[in-house]
């Protein structure tokens, strides 16, 4: 019964890097200026989602110290 269901394995391997040789055929890679944009994008927008974070940490801190320390 479980023979019918055996492939063969030695190919594999092969199927698989053929397969990511036709992938990298694909890709368009960018050009400089495209790239310089993009790098440029990524770092402004995680400076400012950094700053976001930062301020919002500062703010929970402080509610967190005001509401531990409020005493009746």
């Amino acid at each position: 019964m479980g023979d019918s269901a055996k492939t063969d394995n030695t190919l594999k391997p092969v199927k698989f890097w053929d397969g990511v040789k036709a992938e990298f055929k694909k890709i368009t890679w960018p050009n400089r200026d495209e790239l310089i944009k993009q790098s440029i994008a990524v770092v402004a927008i995680s400076i400012v989602v950094g700053a976001i974070i930062a301020v919002l940490d500062f703010l929970l801190q402080y509610g967190v110290d005001f509401i531990t320390t409020f005493s009746m």
